[in-house]
């Protein structure tokens, strides 16, 4: 009774994946209205269990300790994303739709994430502090990453995109490969900060029991991630029918998906920053991005080529701006070893300078 009672936002899930499937003809059938209403439903049902996902996530997490545990949040959440998107593009193909998506989820992890952890750690604790190699080297991974990703596309001939996409995907797991090697072999120092006792050995004992054990937390993590996937197979379909004819940004789709995905990292960071432990936020936020682009990108390209269908990478001319003013910022904030209110303040400003821009349609 107890595990029941601390997953009920699974069991929840659960009942909406059932009822989802058992009233989906129904839904499609009930008009534009009735498919929003439905729509919104399951994204608060993948919302409650992308929670659940990254609660066993963090669990894991503290067991393994840092590198490891930031790199199992990050990619819960980058499998999360995947498994959306791949579900979402096998039923209406979108050429746009991973480019605004990855886009959507640097700017809310950098900008949103970072910014807004920053900012409410700062007004706590004022200046805090964390490995500044580590900050450096996703910085300059990220825009790596995302140049040859999602910039230098823009200038590869249309009749040239398969072999440019295999090209693509190569480099991105040769990347994230060494990466991974060297953030978890000789370089991992880079990426874990050491705190002072936050509080006494008794209280770390009675939570980690609480928490549960590692088997039951992979076990749940898992049975979250194929429920989010179940429940975006019927979102899928019933977005396509809500959405259509209500003039809504196209991007606002890109935007679902990257919120959904990101939903397991927000409130990790936040507490991480409340609690003076920034080391995390900055693992988080520049992880998950590195994440999204580095693992996302050769997934879907993959799943390109096999169907034949051309996806469009290249950011757009506002997109590329706002993402080099982020990138540009997150160099000049993260040079020193520590944050503040102001720095996550300007991050914060670009991610509203950003949502703007998405109510634009640009």
């Amino acid at each position: 009774m107890k595990l029941v009672k601390q997953e009920s936002f699974l069991l929840i899930a659960i009942l909406a994946t059932v009822a989802a499937y058992a009233f989906e003809h129904a839904a499609l059938a009930g008009g534009q209205v009735t498919a929003l209403v439905a729509s919104g439903l399951i994204i608060a049902a993948i919302l409650l269990a992308a929670l659940r996902v990254a609660h066993h996530a963090e669990v894991l997490a503290e067991k393994v300790g840092e590198p490891y545990g930031t790199m199992i949040l990050t990619l819960s959440a980058v499998l999360v994303e995947v498994v959306i998107l791949a579900i979402m593009t096998s039923h209406t193909p979108s050429p746009t739709l991973m480019r605004d998506t990855v886009y959507s989820a640097v700017m809310l992890d950098i900008n949103g994430i970072l910014g807004l952890a920053a900012i409410l750690g700062g007004l706590k604790h004022g200046e805090q502090p964390y490995n500044v190699d580590s900050g450096n080297t996703y910085v300059v991974m990220i825009l790596t990453a995302l140049g040859i990703s999602m910039v230098v596309p823009e200038f590869i001939p249309q009749g040239k995109w398969q072999a440019y996409s295999i090209f693509t995907i190569i480099i991105m797991v040769l990347m994230y490969g060494m990466f991974l090697r060297l953030q978890t072999g000789k370089h991992s120092y880079f990426f874990s900060y050491k705190y002072g006792s936050r509080r006494p050995a008794h209280e770390d004992t009675a939570e980690a029991e609480e928490h549960g054990n590692t088997r039951t937390s992979a076990a749940l993590l898992v049975a979250g991630l194929v429920l989010i996937g179940a429940l975006a197979e019927v979102m899928s379909k019933t977005l396509d029918i809500g959405l259509a004819g209500t003039g809504l940004p196209p991007i606002t789709v890109a935007l679902v998906v990257a919120v959904i995905s990101a939903s397991p990292e927000i409130l990790t960071a936040l507490r991480s920053a409340l609690a003076n432990r920034m080391q995390g936020v900055v693992n988080i936020a520049l992880g998950a991005s590195l994440s999204t682009v580095i693992l996302t990108v050769p997934v879907i390209e993959g799943l390109a080529l096999i169907r034949g269908e051309p996806i469009y990478m290249a950011l757009s001319p506002t997109q590329t701006v706002m993402m080099l003013l982020t990138l540009l910022a997150a160099t000049i904030n993260l040079h020193d070893g520590e944050t503040n209110a102001i720095e996550g303040l300007t991050h914060f400003v670009l991610f509203a300078t950003f949502l703007m821009l998405a109510a634009l349609g640009m």
